[in-house]
């Protein structure tokens, strides 16, 4: 039977805070607020774009204005890959698996356009099955059945997959679907959210690794 291999994006695959970090500041700055460094940025991520604004704005004791999620959105899609890069033997790992026959996807809070744009430009693309956005579907996580959507789409079962990300909802989803989750402690998720994982990787090679183990 197909093993597949449900993945995170930002923080788990790509160290993409660069280029969120620089489309909130220049959003902030169009506003006349100050902006964020990378790691500040680091900790308002996870939960799509409008919570990621919605905080920025929140630490400035504001709410966003009307045009502000949508203009963060169109700055980012153009400017999602300047400055992102791939985490070390994410590309080698998921060729190998890829090679062995697994499917491959990735489920992510980050809408669409933006996430299939990033791993285009990053060449991570063809490896995978399925790319299932924060708007691909009606829910998104950590509600389990935007991971299964996201499964099904790639033409895996739950009884043979696997989870791998860096947030407590890629925790909460999979454990809500019935899959095993691996936490990405590179990634910019604290310890205390790898809670509820099965193991912790310290980099891609070990996740991919524990995944082979668990579906052997």
């Amino acid at each position: 039977m197909i093993r597949t291999l449900l993945l995170d994006l930002d923080g788990t695959l790509v160290h993409s805070v660069p280029d969120l970090a620089a489309a909130l500041n220049r959003l902030m700055q169009a506003r006349g607020l100050a902006g964020f460094t990378q790691p500040e940025t680091a900790l308002m991520v996870g939960d799509g774009v409008a919570k990621l604004v919605e905080r920025a704005f929140a630490a400035r004791n504001l709410v966003p204005d009307a045009g502000a999620v949508a203009g963060f959105s169109t700055d980012y899609g153009a400017h999602a890959a300047v400055d992102s890069s791939v985490y070390p033997g994410v590309a080698e790992e998921l060729r190998a698996l890829a090679h062995e026959g697994w499917r491959l996807a990735v489920c992510t809070n980050k809408p669409e356009v933006a996430a299939r744009s990033l791993l285009s430009a990053l060449g991570l693309a063809p490896y995978l099955a399925a790319i299932g956005g924060g708007d691909s579907f009606p829910t998104r996580k950590p509600d389990p059945r935007h991971l299964l959507a996201t499964l099904a789409a790639a033409g895996g079962v739950a009884e043979r997959a696997v989870m791998g990300g860096d947030h407590a909802n890629d925790i909460a989803a999979a454990r809500g679907a019935g899959l095993p989750c691996i936490f990405a402690a590179w990634g910019y998720g604290p310890p205390a959210m790898a809670a509820g994982a099965v193991a912790i990787a310290r980099d891609f090679a070990e996740m991919a690794a524990i995944a082979r183990r668990l579906l052997a």
